[in-house]
C-alpha cells in the first residue's frame, strides 16, 4: 500500500476507545506518550490514539518518504520544486564549522557573515543613548516572526530601547507608531527581501517623509537601515548600502525569524541571547534529523494532525499559550502552517487527498478559558489544542503563577476525560474525549523560544511531506495582490473601472463617490 492509499485508509481505521477507557486499560499510557525534546516536555498521551492508531501512522510517514524529503531539505535540494529552490531555514542557526550546501556552495559562512555584520550593528545601536525606539517595517514573515519574538522575550529587552513593528498599509498603523516617536531617536528597519513589497514600501515611504520634515535629507542615512537583497533599490530610497543586512532565497519569509530580519530583535535581546535564540533552533533541527520517526517530535505531532484531518474529519486546530508573553505566538503558527499547507495541489499537479492544513487559531490563557473555551468543552465541534506553559515565570507573583498553571493542567484533564452529569441536568455533561498535547518548559528563554518555532516549523514540513504537497510557496497571495495593483488606480480616479464583475464595479464606484 502506497502513502496516498494509506491516507485515504485513515478514514476507515476505527478510533480507539475513549481516553478515559485507554487511560485506565493502559497505566503505563502517561510515560510512554512523552517526548523530551532539548528543554520541552511533550506529553502527547491525551490524544484520540492507541498503539495501533500510532502503528498505522507510522507506516504511513515511512511510506510518504518522510525521511528521505528531511534528508533532502537538510542536504539542499531544490525541494521548493515550483520555485526550483532549496529551502534551507536550517541553516540559519548552523553552528559555525557546520557544513551545509546550496548548489554546491557551503552557505554557512555566509549565513555568520551576516550574524557577525548584525551582531556589529547591533552592538553600535545598544551603545548609542541616543537611539531609543527601533522601528521595524515589514509584513508577513518580516513582520509576525519579530514582533512575536520581542514579546514572547520581554524579560531580556535592553532597558532603554523600545521596539514597534509596523505592517498593515492601513495608515492608522504607522500614524499610531510616529505619533508615539521622536525623530532624533528613532531608527527604522525597512525589512523586504525585493525592496518592492506595496505595503512595506508605502509605510516606508511615510516613515522617511516624517523624519525629512523634521530633520532633513540627510538624516536618512542615519535613521533607515534596510533587510533586503536589492542593493539598487535600498540605495534610491536612500539607506546606505553599508547598513543593508541580506538574506537568500532559501529563506522564505515565515521562516526567517532567525535570519536578518530578526535585526530588530537582536538590538533588543542583544546579539549573546540572540545567538541562544538560534542555538535552540539548531538543538530541535538535530533531533528532527537524527530521531528515529517513532521517537521524533515534529513526526509524532505531525502525524497526530494528519489523523485528525484525515482520519477523523477535525479541521481546526487551538494554539493556547499559558503565557502572556506568548500572545502573538498563536498568530506566528497560522501564518507558518496555514501558508506553508493550505494547498489543494500536489508537488505532481494533481489533486491532493483529502483534507490538507489545519485551520490554526489561539489565545493565551486564561483569557481564553472566557472567550471560547465554552466550545471546545461542550461544542459539536472538536477542536485537537496544543498547551504551552512554563514552570517558572520571569516575574515575582508566584501565586498568580500557580493559578495560571494549575488552569492548563485542569483545561487539559477536562478536555480529555469530561464529566458525566446528574440526572436530570444534561447542560451539565461534559463528553471529555477531547484531544490534546501539553508542551513544558522550566521557563521561556531565548533558547526554549528557538526551540517551539522549529518544532512547528518541522511539524508544518512533515505533514506536507505525506499530503504531498509544496509548504514552501504561497501562489495563493497572488491573485489579490495582483487585483489590488489594479484597483488601486481606480479608487483614485486614475482609470475608468470596467474591467470587473458588477458588485466590484459598484464597490469602486461607491468608494471613488465618497474619496
Amino acid at each position: 500500500m502506497d502513502s496516498a492509499d494509506r491516507l485515504s485508509a485513515l478514514a476507515e481505521l476505527a478510533p480507539p476507545a475513549h481516553l478515559r477507557e485507554l487511560f485506565a486499560d493502559d497505566p503505563g499510557r502517561a510515560e510512554r506518550y512523552v517526548i523530551d525534546v532539548a528543554d520541552l516536555r511533550i506529553d502527547y498521551s491525551k490524544h484520540r490514539i492507541d498503539d495501533r492508531v500510532l502503528a498505522a501512522l507510522i507506516a504511513l510517514a515511512e511510506s510518504s518518504g518522510v525521511e528521505a524529503r528531511r534528508d533532502a531539505m537538510f542536504a539542499g535540494e531544490h525541494v521548493n520544486v515550483t520555485e526550483d529552490r532549496a529551502v534551507m531555514h536550517v541553516a540559519l542557526r548552523a553552528p559555525k564549522g557546520a557544513v551545509m550546501s546550496v548548489d554546491g556552495v557551503d552557505v554557512v559562512p555566509d549565513v555568520h557573515e551576516v550574524l557577525d555584520q548584525m551582531r556589529a550593528f547591533a552592538d553600535r545601536v545598544r551603545a548609542d543613548h541616543r537611539i531609543t525606539h527601533v522601528v521595524n517595517i515589514g509584513i508577513g514573515g518580516s513582520d509576525l516572526g519579530p514582533a512575536m519574538a520581542y514579546r514572547a522575550l520581554d524579560a531580556y529587552r535592553h532597558e532603554r530601547i523600545r521596539c514597534s513593528f509596523v505592517s498593515n498599509v492601513d495608515g492608522a498603523d504607522i500614524a499610531a507608531v510616529l505619533a508615539d516617536s521622536d525623530p532624533a531617536s528613532t531608527l527604522f528597519v525597512v525589512a523586504s527581501k525585493t525592496f518592492g513589497t506595496i505595503e512595506t514600501l508605502t509605510n516606508a515611504r511615510t516613515a522617511r517623509a516624517w523624519l525629512v520634515d523634521a530633520l532633513g535629507e540627510s538624516a536618512v542615512a542615519d535613521h533607515f537601515v534596510a533587510v533586503s537583497t536589492n542593493a539598487e533599490r535600498v540605495g534610491e530610497f536612500g539607506i546606505d548600502t553599508a547598513n543593508m543586512f541580506g538574506f537568500w532565497d532559501w529563506v522564505g519569509g515565515r521562516y526567517s525569524v532567525d535570519s536578518a530580519i530578526g535585526l530588530s530583535l537582536m538590538i533588543a535581546i542583544g546579539p549573546d541571547r540572540f545567538v541562544e535564540f538560534l542555538e535552540g533552533f539548531h538543538l530541535v533541527d538535530e533531533h528532527f534529523r537524527t530521531a528515529p520517526l517513532a521517537e521524533n517530535a515534529p513526526v509524532i505531532m505531525a502525524l497526530l494532525g494528519v489523523w485528525y484531518a484525515n482520519g477523523l474529519g477535525l479541521d481546526t486546530k487551538a494554539v493556547l499559550p499559558y503565557a502572556e508573553e506568548l500572545g502573538r505566538f498563536p498568530a506566528y503558527l497560522q501564518q507558518l502552517d496555514m501558508e506553508s499547507n493550505g494547498k489543494s495541489v500536489r508537488l505532481d499537479g494533481t489533486a491532493v487527498v483529502g483534507e490538507t492544513g489545519p485551520i490554526v487559531w489561539g489565545e493565551p490563557g486564561t483569557n481564553g478559558q472566557h472567550a471560547f473555551y465554552q466550545l471546545l468543552h461542550q461544542g459539536t465541534r472538536i477542536v485537537p489544542a496544543d498547551f504551552i506553559g512554563f514552570a517558572t515565570p520571569h516575574h515575582p507573583y508566584l501565586e498568580h503563577h500557580d493559578l495560571l498553571m494549575s488552569n492548563l493542567i485542569a483545561q487539559s484533564e477536562a478536555l480529555a476525560f469530561g464529566r458525566d452529569a446528574a440526572p436530570g441536568e444534561p447542560y451539565r455533561q461534559f463528553d471529555g474525549d477531547r484531544p490534546n498535547t501539553v508542551i513544558l518548559a522550566d521557563q521561556l528563554t531565548p533558547s526554549v523560544l528557538g526551540q517551539l518555532i522549529a518544532l512547528y516549523e518541522h511539524i508544518v514540513h512533515v505533514q506536507g511531506t505525506i499530503w504531498g504537497v509544496n509548504s514552501y510557496d504561497q501562489w495563493g497571495v497572488e491573485l489579490g495582490k495582483e487585483l489590488a495593483n489594479q484597483i488601486t488606480p481606480e479608487l483614485t480616479g486614475e482609470t475608468t473601472p470596467d474591467a470587473h464583475d458588477a458588485s466590484t464595479n459598484a464597490l469602486i464606484a461607491w468608494y471613488r463617490a465618497r474619496r
